[in-house]
């Protein structure tokens, strides 16, 4: 992604300000702090079930 300057981080800031309006602001980074939560979560159980099916041992199909 790179980095973000200063004058980045204020232009997008400024950008919000006027789209959404200083009332909207929270409501949207509380929405978006949400979403990035939920995301670790799911990919920390996907991590942690690919995890767990390779250090299971295989089962045996040949045995009955």
């Amino acid at each position: 992604m790179g980095n973000l300057g200063m004058m980045e981080i204020l232009l997008i800031g400024i950008a919000l300000l006027i789209f959404f309006g200083p009332s909207r602001l929270p409501e949207l980074g509380k929405s978006l702090g949400k979403g990035i939560q939920e995301f670790k979560k799911a990919s920390r159980e996907l991590t942690d079930s690919i995890k767990e099916d390779v250090a299971a041992p295989p089962a045996d199909k040949d045995k009955k």
